[in-house]
Formats: C-alpha cells, sequence, structure tokens
C-alpha cells in the first residue's frame, strides 16, 4: 500500500493520475486530501492536519500490516509523511521534492514578513526525519526553482546510512514524472 500525501495546489482528484505510477508495481494507493482541500472541510491548523494524517495511517495498518506500507510525501505532502513515518514503522518513506522546514521555503519568498508568526504551520521536516526508522530515499530534481535540492541534500546530512538521496538532473518541481529517472528508480524500490 502506498499513502500519497500530495503537493499544496489541486486536490486528490488532480493528483490521482500519479496512482497508476504504483499500480503498475502492484500496489494499492491511498491519497489523502488535508484540511481545504478538494471535498475536504474543517479549519487548517499544524495540529489538527497532522492528527488527520495519524489517524489515516492507524486505519489503514488495521488492515494492512505496517511492513506493506509506504509512506509518500511530495512537496508540501513531505513533511506530514515525514511525521508520520517517525511515528509508525512503515516500509519505506519516500520524499519527492522535499523542503527542510517549510518555514524556510516561505521565507525565501516573502523575506520581509516574520514568518514564524503569521504561518499557520511550519512542518518541520528535518525535526521528524531524525524518529523515522525506516529506510528513506528522496527524490528531487537538480532544477528546482522552487524547492531548491539543497533542502534534500540537508535532509540526507541528518542521517546518511538511512537515507538515499536520487537526484534527477535537470529535474525541476513539477515535472520528475516526465523523467525515466524517476520511474526507474520506484520500480527499483517498489519491487520485492
Amino acid at each position: 500500500l502506498i499513502l500519497y500525501f500530495h503537493g499544496n495546489s489541486r486536490s486528490i482528484k488532480g493528483w490521482g493520475k500519479y496512482a497508476k505510477d504504483f499500480y503498475r508495481y502492484g500496489y494499492d494507493v491511498v491519497l489523502v486530501d488535508y484540511r481545504g482541500f478538494g471535498k475536504s472541510t474543517g479549519k487548517r491548523s499544524e495540529k489538527e492536519m497532522l492528527n488527520d494524517m495519524q489517524f489515516v495511517y492507524k486505519n489503514l495498518s488495521d488492515q494492512y500490516t505496517e511492513h506493506h506500507m509506504i509512506v509518500y510525501g511530495r512537496s508540501l505532502g513531505s513533511g506530514f509523511a515525514a511525521k508520520v513515518a517517525s511515528e509508525n514503522k512503515p516500509r519505506y518513506l519516500i520524499l519527492d521534492s522535499p523542503y527542510y522546514n517549510f518555514r524556510k521555503v516561505v521565507e525565501r519568498f516573502i523575506p520581509v514578513l516574520p514568518v514564524r508568526w503569521v504561518l499557520r504551520y511550519h512542518l518541520r521536516t528535518d525535526r521528524w526525519i531524525r524518529k523515522v526508522n525506516c529506510h528513506t530515499y528522496i527524490i528531487h530534481g537538480t532544477r528546482d526553482w522552487l524547492i531548491p535540492i539543497r533542502h534534500s541534500e540537508k535532509l540526507r546530512k541528518i542521517n546518511p546510512s538511512k537515507i538515499t538521496l536520487i537526484r534527477i538532473d535537470g529535474g525541476g518541481h513539477n515535472n520528475l514524472p516526465s523523467y525515466p529517472e524517476y520511474h526507474n528508480f520506484l520500480r527499483d524500490i517498489l519491487k520485492y
């Protein structure tokens, strides 16, 4: 089972097309809309959103053994994925174009505001990844202008023996599935 936490834009309606990348290897895929995305309602707060993601994982782990669960986080979803993996024991954690911590991404685009005081959620991937016990795979494009690859390089330095970084040469933020290396990576780690 792949538990897929999507990026910031769109809802699962727009992200569902990526499920086919996992179906071809025999995986079921569960995509989750965060509060305020798609048909999901509720107040967007970090605490509540993280509780929601843990609730989903717990319910899925009642149906699937954790050894057969892979947590996948794409962009914004990488923080949720890291948090869930830090509190559970999935087979793998896969982070696609992750950020070191969400505040650093926002500060890059809005450097004059005191972001830490106005941001609704901080999503500290850097803190949570330290507590992840399964192997983590990070895939990132070398030409990602939205979340530069240095975020992934810093995450890998936290625990290099448990984190593998796959660089997609020339890849941007939203086009990694158009590269054969992306599909080769998925094929290599999803077959077992």
